[in-house]
């Protein structure tokens, strides 16, 4: 184990960072490492650098202190990547990552490579913020810091509805909860309805939606504003996978996946390019008409019910 007290002895400079179009876990390990930080060791000077955030998740102690640019002259003692370990997932600061004298990678995911100097991945834990719980001194954690790595778990487990989700899992809840954390504001506030007209096939069993970057413009929405949509989606009880697709660029889609029980999403994204977990995983894609590509997963999901049910 990777412990931060340890790793952060006789250090000066910190940067830290997470992926692209962060969502609530990488935000929420992200910045509950720069507020334990901040908290603990004051004589550090620390950066976070992430693209810019959902505007839900700006009740959090020191989101404004997030840096959307690198600097790209500051070379820093550490570099910190948090929920992701490719570098292709935080191009914006890989100069960062690549200069530094040392750097560490947390990472929950399956498809986590070890590009750091020290490597922490961890598939089986929920989110990347409860391995960065693991990482902390807990009497050190602080009710900013909590609040951080709270929204991150509840944003990966789907609060606390996915397989990953563990006894551990809860107790880690428990004790950040203890630090006096408003945890129901934190569910209320942070996941959003899914507003979106959706569609239902695979006998019910699954459910997709669709955003264009024309509707996105209409809405004045951006894709920091679309966290929580798949989420809400997978919540029909009749629905074992649900599918969120958004354009980000003419004809290009960014495509999330959630599923209950039996589809192991994170195979279908590998063999589009992406990854992910077995419940939770996602890819981008090209095509002239989005429901090519909800096709292309329709056939996958439907070979893994039939594998289901032999």
């Amino acid at each position: 184990m990777i412990y931060l007290d340890e790793i952060l002895q006789g250090v000066k400079t910190v940067g830290i960072t997470g992926h692209i179009r962060p969502d609530g876990d990488c935000v929420g390990s992200t910045l509950g490492v720069y507020n334990y930080i901040c908290d603990n060791m004051p004589q550090v000077d620390v950066d976070i650098c992430l693209q810019p955030i959902n505007d839900k998740f700006l009740f959090l102690r020191n989101s404004d202190k997030i840096k959307e640019k690198a600097d790209g002259n500051k070379i820093y003692d550490l570099f910190i990547v948090c929920d992701c370990a490719a570098f292709d997932r935080f191009e914006d600061f890989r100069e960062c990552f690549e200069k530094a004298g040392k750097t560490v990678v947390f990472d929950h995911h399956i498809s986590g490579q070890e590009i750091g100097d020290m490597n922490m991945i961890s598939p089986k834990l929920s989110s990347c913020s409860e391995l960065i719980y693991e990482a902390m001194n807990p009497d050190k954690i602080s009710k900013s810091t909590a609040e951080c790595l709270y929204l991150g778990i509840i944003h990966d487990t789907g609060v606390f509805k996915y397989q990953g989700v563990t006894a551990r899992t809860m107790q880690i809840a428990g004790k950040l909860m203890e630090k006096g954390i408003d945890f129901t504001n934190i569910i209320d506030n942070t996941f959003g309805k899914a507003l979106l007209e959706s569609v239902q096939f695979c006998d019910g069993r699954c459910i997709f939606t669709v955003l264009t970057k024309r509707e996105m413009e209409f809405y004045g929405v951006t894709s920091k504003d679309l966290g929580g949509v798949v989420e809400q989606l997978r919540l029909n009880d009749t629905v074992e996978v649900a599918i969120f697709l958004y354009e980000t660029e003419k004809n290009e889609y960014k495509v999330s996946m959630r599923s209950k029980n039996i589809v192991d999403v994170s195979k279908i994204a590998k063999r589009f390019g992406g990854g992910g977990h077995i419940r939770a995983a996602g890819f981008d894609m090209a095509a002239n008409d989005p429901r090519d590509i909800i096709n292309n997963i329709g056939a996958l999901v439907e070979l893994q019910f039939n594998s289901a049910q032999r």
